[in-house]
């Protein structure tokens, strides 16, 4: 009992993941479809990605780059805002998932460097967050974009225009975050040459891949699948979502992650504008609203497992502060 309860402490949202996949399975018989709900393309993806991450990290790609990053950053406020611009601007292109999994990392090693360990929760509360706004550019810088620019037609100039006001906030409150780290001088301290280690190099590569995440993105994509064919969900659904796309879009990402919440609504209402608002201002909140805030709390723990606690409350209430002004903004541009 005592190894499954650490375990869960552990790994907790993987356990809750699926605690929740298989509770609906007593609702919706196991059979064959299970294997239809998942997205194997986005777990493939993930996989893939990360087996190129620990490839860098293994060649100290990363190392070098962060060297390359501090010879041209003189104090702290700088590097936070350099960290958490790379992020915005990168995850417009390359998604918001694989933008964190490349700088998250990066920002923990180049903040170790420096001697600035106490910014490293809040500087990646601030990239996740970046992520999560940088991806509302483009329809190709999320998945749960992507479903919608699919399902919707919208062109990329109507996507990028619909969701411009909140861009624009969020930007302006990373920004006002990112002035209350200090201005302190940070210097890199004299350092070793670079040793790459090849021994058992493909070893280290393949056990460093986090292979709990892509198990909880699996019982994710049961959980909501599962739902979508519960009659009493069903109805419920019917009733409620059309009208309300937005507040259910904001709802249902803090509880099943902004990619199923997009999938479901989508099913059941065609005011694609108004879910495409909901489930990207639904990103931001719990830490299972987007499957990106997974990403980087889950490399963050892996480093700093005792800033766990200190770390979700962070996160949590930032992502809330932010989430309520943009709430607050859609009322007014209604």
């Amino acid at each position: 009992m005592d190894s499954a309860f650490d375990f869960f402490k552990k790994e907790i949202v993987f356990s809750i993941s699926v605690i929740l996949a298989i509770i609906s399975c007593f609702f919706v018989q196991p059979n064959i479809d299970y294997l239809v709900y998942i997205n194997w393309d986005t777990i493939i993806l993930l996989f893939v990605i990360m087996l190129i991450v620990e490839v860098l990290k293994n060649l100290s790609i990363f190392e070098v780059l962060v060297r390359k990053l501090l010879i041209r950053i003189g104090n702290a406020r700088q590097l936070v805002l350099l960290l958490v611009s790379i992020v915005f601007f990168s995850s417009i292109f390359i998604t918001n998932d694989v933008s964190l999994i490349i700088f998250v990392p990066f920002a923990m090693l180049a903040l170790k460097k420096v001697g600035r360990i106490d910014l490293i929760i809040f500087t990646v509360s601030l990239q996740t967050i970046a992520a999560n706004v940088g991806c509302m550019v483009l329809p190709i810088g999320a998945p749960h974009n992507i479903v919608m620019y699919t399902v919707s037609k919208i062109s990329f100039e109507s996507f990028f225009l619909l969701l411009l006001p909140y861009i624009i906030v969020s930007v302006i409150f990373l920004v006002a975050l990112s002035l209350f780290v200090s201005r302190d001088r940070i210097s890199l301290p004299e350092i070793n040459k670079i040793e790459i280690d090849r021994k058992n190099f493909l070893k280290r590569v393949f056990r460093g891949v986090d292979y709990y995440l892509l198990l909880t993105f699996i019982a994710l994509f049961i959980l909501i699948g599962n739902l979508e064919n519960i009659p009493f969900f069903t109805s419920i659904f019917k009733k409620w979502i059309i009208g309300n796309e937005v507040f259910w879009g904001i709802v249902a990402s803090q509880v099943i992650s902004n990619v199923p919440a997009a999938m479901l609504l989508s099913g059941f209402s065609t005011n694609y504008e108004a879910i495409i608002v909901g489930i990207n201002i639904g990103g931001l909140g719990t830490l299972i609203a987007s499957m990106a805030n997974l990403i980087s709390y889950k490399i963050l723990v892996r480093e700093y497992d005792e800033f766990k606690i200190r770390y979700l409350f962070v996160f949590t209430l930032l992502n809330f502060i932010l989430l309520f002004i943009l709430l607050g903004s859609y009322f007014l541009i209604k």
